[in-house]
């Protein structure tokens, strides 16, 4: 079964914030943090995973992330900090054998 995150992404401790969403959490905040994706998150430095959430369902993950985005901020960085209060990078939690993850 695929597995589908919801992500939010900071440049620091409540900074600038980024909500997407992937089917490779690992591969994609790996492309995040080397600026392999361009625009928002490669021009503000956002590169931090803080907060996310798995679902086996793409609609269900498609319909959080526009759920997310709807929130006001005070929201999202109340859901960071319940379960992050010092948004530590959550990336390495996600590695799995030590490599980088495929760039492509």
């Amino acid at each position: 079964m695929e597995t589908y995150s919801v992500y939010i992404l900071a440049s620091k401790k409540e900074g600038t914030l980024y909500i997407g969403v992937t089917s490779d959490l690992e591969k994609r905040v790996w492309q995040h943090k080397n600026k392999i994706i361009k625009g928002f998150t490669e021009k503000y430095n956002v590169n931090k995973l803080v907060y996310y959430e798995q679902t086996g369902n793409v609609e269900s993950a498609l319909t959080r992330e526009k759920q997310l985005k709807e929130w006001q901020r005070r929201w999202k960085i109340r859901l960071i900090e319940k379960d992050n209060p010092e948004w530590n990078d959550l990336y390495e939690e996600l590695r799995t054998d030590g490599s980088r993850p495929a760039s492509g």
